[in-house]
């Protein structure tokens, strides 16, 4: 990748709603060789997909939560089939330490989540312990990731 496709992916992270001739403007292209790149960098996987960002309180999903699970040594297959189907799951990552997953999950309130951990979350296929932290305040939400892989990168050829 060169400079300019680090400032389109940089653009159109910040509002994937541009349009080709203005997202050109911003980086100093013409609107074919601007809609060349960007298809280019839809092929090779670096522009993901499009989407809406929704702020969770304003749909009634005002509880915002991690929680660590430990499961079975035989059932990670099993387990995350289960987290992929259930939808109060927003993000599942594998983890190294005490825990095998963390877990991002919503409920509408401490009620609603004390319900989803103990007659749901915890009855996925495999789960031994659940460790649950609540979040109060979102600081940060959707930091700039081409941003922060560029000056990576940068930094890495410093060195």
């Amino acid at each position: 990748m060169d400079r300019l496709d680090w400032r389109i992916i940089a653009n159109l992270e910040r509002d994937g709603r541009l349009s080709y001739a203005e997202l050109g403007e911003q980086v100093g292209l013409s609107k074919s060789p601007c809609w060349s790149r960007v298809k280019a960098l839809e092929a090779d996987g670096v522009i993901a997909g499009y989407a809406a960002r929704i702020d969770p309180a304003t749909i009634g999903l005002a509880v915002q939560s991690f929680v660590e699970v430990q499961i079975r040594f035989d059932a990670h297959g099993e387990f995350e089939a289960a987290v992929l189907a259930h939808p109060a799951v927003v993000e599942c990552h594998t983890t190294a330490g005490e825990s095998d997953y963390l877990l991002k999950v919503f409920a509408r309130s401490a009620d609603h989540l004390d319900e989803l951990l103990r007659h749901n979350l915890s009855k996925l296929p495999g789960v031994q312990r659940l460790k649950t932290v609540v979040c109060l305040k979102t600081i940060k939400r959707h930091g700039d990731l081409a941003e922060w892989a560029r000056i990576a990168e940068d930094q890495g050829r410093a060195r």
